[in-house]
């Protein structure tokens, strides 16, 4: 589950850091869908107008050091 989104972050961790540190994405296949502040309105916004179950919710961190979670993700009942 999530294969297609989990390769575009990895394929654009980078740039992501860059610009969105912090910040939580939405990510739909291979597609940046929205940039938010919180968890909560990623979702919010997200279910507005897609399903959910079919897109998925990162924290942008800095790094991807072991033990500390590269990114949240959250999976609603489709």
């Amino acid at each position: 589950m999530f294969e297609l989104e989990t390769k575009y972050y990895e394929e654009h961790k980078q740039e992501l850091r860059e610009k969105y540190l912090g910040k939580h994405i939405v990510i739909q296949g291979n597609e940046l869908k929205g940039i938010y502040n919180t968890d909560n309105e990623a979702f919010d916004n997200s279910v507005k107008t897609m399903k959910p179950g079919t897109f998925m919710i990162k924290i942008v961190t800095a790094t991807d050091e072991e033990g500390i979670p590269r990114f949240t993700s959250r999976v609603y009942g489709k």
